[in-house]
């Protein structure tokens, strides 16, 4: 059975047979697998949420931006790798195939010791300046000095997946994050339920099915003899290969940078609210992450595809597949605004019973609902213009409307909805999703004006005689 869903779902070249047939057997198994990875920080919170409670379920959330902001580096790495991978494979270049990935390898066995160190030694600082309210401080301290300290399974774990899905193959990654999944999924009750370690708890369980992921995708990858040969010279970080992946990952790394400072930034506002609106931002983020599943599923898919076939030189399967790949994106995320719309708070239910945290996260879920189909709009454009080697221009229109849209609006609409007098944080909370929605809309109309432009059609790294 498992022979017969790798030979559908495995490795492919996408540079063959009709595009919309090529997306959607990528597509399932990534699906799947982002289904299963949202599952890990989902099930984080639900334990925490049902057997700890309401300030647990708040200091995971509140550890979130800072988490994010420590990983950009792998999201640089990652990007930069994904697309090298997926064109030099559509382009059959075999040496500079297997070259690109062990200098990622390398590179990423690097940034994991630098973020390990660092990770724990600022974590209290950040904690502090974003005045994370007390009762929930050690608990958030806890959670991200046990991250960090455990953070090369979470980093070998997406970049060799990353680099498994530019091959082709979203199968395999799937198939080792399920097996994982289902480890974390026991040992948070174990850990959290049993044991009664609490937010150490999840963190624990969480580090230790990342590191067995990655440790089966590192087993995979070295087995790909037909496609690529990793040896101890392919190791040695190649200069102009690892300037590619650094030209090529950079904008992604900052443009997570960004949006990870302006989501600290907003979680300082978030956490002038208290106890309560943090605990229900959690939980609408949490949701929100299988909302935006089937997006960044197909934003992945596309930038293969694109990658593949840009280098293969066939630009106009790149056309083709963009409008199908639109298509089927646009029509899952209005059945998913539906399922958002009759169920959310059914959904809430699932992480605590407290109704004032019910009631406000079902509210903001409300209001983000629509903005799902706008994003599936950014996603797929953003993935074609990625895949091709341009990824300035998603980078900057993720700075406009994180930075100079988002931010903004928030606080002024939390300024505006304050009382008399009032202090920050007495405001309507209903800020922190207003914006967000603005931003995602704003967000799609610039990447679609973008994708018209056509400046990414130039960028391929396969140069052509």
């Amino acid at each position: 059975m498992a022979g017969k869903l790798s030979a559908m779902f495995g490795a492919q070249d996408m540079t063959k047979g009709s595009p919309a047939s090529n997306l959607i057997k990528f597509s399932v198994p990534l699906l799947i697998g982002n289904l299963a990875q949202q599952l890990y920080s989902t099930v984080d919170s639900i334990v925490v949420g049902n057997y700890v409670g309401d300030g647990a379920l708040a200091a995971v959330g509140a550890s979130g931006p800072i988490l994010n902001l420590l990983l950009v580096l792998f999201m640089g790495i990652s990007v930069g790798a994904g697309i090298m991978v997926s064109q030099y494979f559509g382009a059959k270049e075999k040496q500079k195939l297997s070259d690109t990935v062990g200098t990622t390898i390398t590179a990423t066995l690097i940034s994991s010791i630098f973020i390990m160190i660092v990770g724990p030694l600022v974590s209290p600082l950040l904690l502090s300046a974003l005045q994370t309210p007390s009762d929930i401080y050690q608990m958030s301290c806890d959670y991200l000095v046990i991250m960090f300290a455990g953070i090369m399974g979470s980093a070998f774990y997406n970049i060799i997946s990353g680099i498994l899905r530019g091959l082709g193959d979203s199968f395999m990654p799937l198939i080792f994050l399920i097996v994982a999944c289902g480890l974390n999924i026991g040992l948070d009750i174990w850990f959290v339920a049993g044991f009664g370690w609490g937010v150490a708890g999840v963190a624990w369980a969480t580090i230790i099915a990342q590191a067995i992921s990655a440790v089966l995708c590192l087993i995979k990858l070295f087995r790909m003899h037909d496609i690529l040969v990793i040896k101890w010279k392919t190791l040695r970080p190649k200069k102009v290969l690892l300037g590619q992946l650094v030209r090529l990952g950079l904008p992604s790394g900052l443009t997570q940078a960004i949006f990870s400072l302006a989501m600290i930034i907003v979680q300082s506002l978030t956490n002038s609210f208290g106890t309560a609106v943090i605990a229900a931002n959690t939980v609408v983020m949490r949701v929100d992450g299988f909302a935006m599943m089937p997006n960044f599923t197909f934003g992945t898919a596309m930038t293969t595809f694109a990658g593949q076939n840009i280098g293969a030189g066939r630009l106009d399967r790149v056309e083709k597949g963009t409008k199908d790949g639109m298509k089927l994106g646009v029509s899952v995320s209005v059945v998913l605004v539906g399922l958002i719309l009759l169920f959310g708070r059914y959904l809430m239910q699932l992480f605590t019973k407290t109704p004032e945290v019910i009631a406000l996260g079902t509210r903001m879920l409300f209001i983000l609902a629509v903005g799902y189909v706008a994003m599936a709009v950014t996603q797929i454009f953003s993935g074609v213009m990625r895949g091709a080697g341009d990824t300035m221009t998603p980078m900057w229109i993720s700075i406009i409307t994180t930075v100079i849209i988002r931010m903004p609006i928030a606080y002024g609409l939390e300024a505006l909805t304050r009382p008399t007098g009032g202090a920050m944080g007495s405001g309507a909370p209903d800020c922190l999703f207003i914006s967000l929605l603005i931003s995602w809309v704003l967000g799609a109309v610039l990447t679609g004006f973008a994708y018209r432009m056509g400046k990414w059609k130039k960028k391929s790294i396969v140069k052509r005689d």
